[in-house]
């Protein structure tokens, strides 16, 4: 038998009476302290990936044929970087005409014009087709078909003189670009949801403003990440105008390494500047990238030191968690 509830004058809730025949009160569980299982086998590989990084680090250091010497002395030589200066000079204006141009493609290819669609086409067609070193050699060229350019009263003159070396990567380079930015503008473009094209034609918005407010500021979210990798393409894509005697970063650095004997050296600084320069532009494509992200993103992803933070936290808990 059990004893009568407690009633209290308060009115509070009333206590129950545990009878003396039921034993002593159940004991809480203990808390349980969950023990991190331990990966041996992520251990096992970081030893094997280190100790073969560190064999290709000291076959390279230890070659007796490389001067290292000559690679800290020509990398901050005159023409060294003023043929990185080319680079990213060549880059960035073919990278801008073939953003303009692309997006021009791309509204084309789109329209409901059979022959602006049609011609459209048969430019990404071609410039996709054929490889950007046949490209740069016919632009180079292009005075055995056309020995003079003529535009009637607005300019004339050999085109030999015309189609210099800059010129010929310039055209060579930002037209082959203009095919595939060309396809990811379209892409993007038709990303966005026909329902806001119809629901800003609804409150009477042209179709050029419609394309310019709303369809082009949310397609970018799809545009931007490609955009910056054919850019970090074109940095090193650029190499090729070597081909037209352009004198870029390249060019610049096998010019001294014929002359000094120290070949691999200065390919070997080309490399460090190719290296630097697409450094800097991945960081800065990875702050646009999250800068167009916010009207898709509730969390923002992480910056460089927001990982690296949090990765140090993570291994700092995991090895007191396993004191």
């Amino acid at each position: 038998m059990t004893d009568k509830l407690d009633k209290g004058t308060d009115g509070a809730r009333p206590a129950a009476t545990v009878s003396k025949d039921e034993g002593p009160a159940p004991v809480a569980p203990a808390v349980i302290k969950a023990i991190p299982v331990r990966h041996y086998g992520r251990y096992v590989s970081a030893v094997v990936v280190l100790a073969l990084v560190g064999l290709l680090i000291n076959a390279f250091a230890t070659a007796e044929k490389i001067q290292w010497q000559a690679v800290g002395d020509y990398v901050f030589d005159g023409t060294v970087l003023a043929g990185a200066g080319r680079t990213l000079l060549i880059s960035v204006l073919a990278m801008v005409m073939g953003v303009v141009l692309g997006v021009v493609l791309a509204v084309m290819r789109m329209s409901k014009n059979p022959v602006t669609s049609w011609v459209a086409w048969a430019y990404i067609w071609f410039f996709r087709g054929t490889p950007v070193y046949v490209q740069l050699l016919l632009w180079f060229n292009l005075a055995l078909i056309f020995p003079v350019l003529n535009l009637g009263p607005l300019y004339k003159d050999e085109m030999v003189d015309v189609m210099t070396p800059f010129m010929a990567a310039l055209l060579g380079l930002g037209l082959n670009e203009a095919a595939y930015m060309a396809e990811i503008c379209r892409a993007g473009l038709q990303s966005v949801d026909d329902g806001q094209t119809e629901a800003a034609h609804a409150l009477g918005m042209s179709h050029g403003k419609t394309l310019r407010r709303i369809v082009i500021p949310q397609a970018m979210r799809v545009i931007v990440p490609p955009t910056g990798n054919e850019f970090l393409n074109m940095l090193k894509t650029s190499s090729l105008v070597y081909a037209v005697t352009y004198n870029e970063l390249l060019r610049a650095t096998s010019t001294i390494g014929s002359t000094s004997y120290a070949v691999m050296e200065m390919l070997f600084v080309a490399c460090i500047w190719y290296l630097v320069i697409t450094s800097v532009f991945s960081v800065g494509q990875y702050y646009l990238e999250r800068r167009f992200a916010r009207g898709s993103s509730r969390n923002l992803p992480a910056t460089p030191w927001q990982k690296i933070r949090a990765n140090m936290m993570a291994f700092s808990r995991e090895r007191s968690s396993t004191v």
